[in-house]
């Protein structure tokens, strides 16, 4: 298991479809994103095989902010390969799109280092792999840049 995480966490990602070890197929959203110019990393296969295709189902108030569904598709992201470009370039950090939070109202993106990001139009760090997940489920805000 994750060690770290909170119980009510791993609880939220196992009744969303995850199991540990779980190894999803990638490919035809690599070749989707590919045509669009995005260029995955390794930290963008590593999760989206580990956690592509699950949909969290949370909603009310969290411990910092709301807690508001998300979806680990990173197709949902399509069309949006100049905010990506964009916001990566200002961080200084490559942004793989990995879906949507809050039914599109938001995007998720994963930088080489593993680190998760809601983008918009201000872009919120999150923390690492899992343990971003884990702000997502719980409502931890994240650290936003203008």
């Amino acid at each position: 298991m994750h060690e770290g995480l909170p119980a009510e966490t791993i609880e939220t990602l196992l009744s969303s479809g995850w199991t540990p070890g779980r190894l999803v197929d990638i490919r035809q959203w690599i070749e989707v994103l590919d045509g669009e110019g995005f260029a995955i990393h390794e930290a963008a296969r590593k999760f989206l095989s580990e956690f592509g295709g699950i949909f969290v189902d949370v909603q009310g108030s969290g411990i910092s902010c709301a807690r508001v569904p998300f979806e680990l598709d990173p197709t949902l992201c399509s069309g949006e390969s100049d905010r990506f470009s964009d916001w990566g370039r200002r961080l200084g950090r490559a942004l793989y799109p990995i879906g949507e939070l809050d039914y599109g109202q938001f995007f998720l993106a994963i930088d080489e280092d593993g680190v998760l990001f809601i983008v918009s139009d201000v872009v919120g760090r999150l923390d690492l792999r899992e343990k971003g997940l884990d702000m997502l489920i719980r409502g931890i805000a994240a650290d936003t840049e203008p």
